[in-house]
């Protein structure tokens, strides 16, 4: 019972699925989630909501500790500290850490507790590098993902496409997304490996506009250092990468005070 709503998180799952899957009563099935309950959260692993009634059941909403959350980010700003990550012009390589699946977990698991109780429909990110982080969040909320592109391909069929600045260089861009993507009025949230600008960002949001959808939120996993007004002000990052010449700072991006927020902190202890 613990492993079928581990790999289901917000999904509702009713006691008289249980009660007949594993042949049990129902009232030995809500002892069990009573234990499954405290479990969880001594272990920090998630909340499971009980919804009484005749059409209620459990549901695991997986989270992450502000404890567990800071000593991730410290151990992936330590990976990333090394000198040997480097680049010339003031580039730093991270694509191997997102390459990584447990480091994968813990990114969607972090991103997915800003949404323990905010409906989200669907998790938005462009081709290429954010794909794997998109999927991450997407398993975590229990919603699908879709992946704008730069270039339509055949095989989605008709799509809606939008021209954005980009921030960071100011050249015109063009993303598509295919129009099955989406439905009407649906909660979107946009996410990405990197934000400069945050050009590439705000082209996402045009693009789920012209779907008459709403922007959930955005998050991404690396901010850089910009001079100037971000096209996107509104943002959750886990890292800041301030990149110079010869040296590159990366600090803590500001998902503490997103994330943490006091009324998600009471939310986490009950």
């Amino acid at each position: 019972m613990t492993r079928y709503l581990l790999e289901r998180p917000h999904r509702l799952v009713s006691l008289t699925f249980f009660s007949e899957r594993y042949e049990s009563a129902k009232s030995s099935i809500s002892e069990d989630l009573t234990i499954l309950k405290r479990t969880f959260k001594a272990r920090g692993t998630g909340m499971l909501e009980t919804v009484p009634g005749a059409a209620g059941g459990a549901r695991f909403i997986p989270y992450v500790t502000q404890g567990e959350a800071t000593q991730f980010v410290d151990e992936v700003i330590a990976s990333l500290s090394e000198a040997d990550r480097f680049l010339p012009g003031g580039y730093l390589y991270m694509s191997d850490l997102l390459g990584r699946p447990n480091v994968l977990r813990q990114i969607g698991r972090l991103i997915a507790t800003q949404y323990l109780s905010d409906e989200v429909d669907a998790v938005m990110t462009v081709a290429t590098k954010g794909i794997p982080i998109a999927q991450s969040i997407s398993e975590y909320l229990n919603v699908p993902f879709v992946i704008a592109r730069h270039d339509s391909q055949i095989t989605e069929g008709s799509t809606v496409s939008v021209n954005y600045v980009s921030g960071s260089s100011s050249r015109i861009e063009k993303m598509a997304l295919s129009k099955r993507s989406l439905a009407p009025g649906a909660r979107v949230l946009i996410v990405d490996d990197f934000m400069k600008g945050g050009g590439t960002l705000g082209g996402m949001q045009s693009l789920v506009k012209e779907f008459d959808a709403t922007v959930a939120g955005v998050a991404v996993f690396a901010e850089g250092a910009f001079e100037g007004e971000r096209v996107v002000p509104n943002y959750t990052s886990l890292l800041r990468i301030h990149a110079t010449n010869d040296h590159v700072d990366v600090t803590p991006g500001n998902f503490v005070e997103q994330i943490y927020t006091p009324d998600r902190v009471s939310l986490l202890k009950k």
